[in-house]
């Protein structure tokens, strides 16, 4: 089960590969997470090094008074890959037109990890193909439901 999700990126962008990574979080971060609060909308993953770090997170204090004054909600998150998938994302990220988002982050035991994805973005007409899709769907189940009562 998901503890924050992003949901725009399936519709904005075509998925092409998916991967697991950790990430480094404070413990308050962690109970803000497991309560259900947080968005990763706007959040991409960049490299700095030999490190990727998630950008553009929020995660709000868990307690607003018991945080410190310095706290950044959006600060820059180390994901804690091996060196395999490190390489393999930077050259993904060289590439022109991809680009490298968290599209969830879930409990997996006691650690909290993020499914990073390879995505590229959606052009309008693709958009506008996937809602005619989702629609045809919708009607099609509710046609077999009426017809099944």
């Amino acid at each position: 089960m998901a503890l924050v999700s992003n949901k725009k990126a399936y519709f904005n962008y075509e998925i092409q590969e998916k991967l697991e990574a950790g990430i480094e979080l404070l413990g308050h971060e962690v109970k803000t997470l497991k309560g259900g609060r947080g968005s990763l909308e706007g959040a991409y993953v960049i490299t700095r090094g030999n490190e990727m770090f998630l950008v553009n997170m929020h995660i709000p204090p868990y307690q607003v008074g018991n945080v410190g004054k310095d706290y950044d909600p959006y600060r820059l998150r180390k994901l804690l890959l091996n060196k395999k998938e490190i390489a393999l994302l930077t050259g993904v990220e060289k590439q022109g037109g991809l680009t490298i988002m968290p599209l969830s982050v879930y409990n997996k035991g006691n650690k909290v990890k993020v499914e990073i994805g390879v995505a590229r973005g959606k052009k309008k007409y693709d958009k506008r193909e996937t809602l005619k899709r989702r629609a045809t769907e919708r009607d099609v189940a509710r046609e077999t439901r009426s017809r099944l009562n």
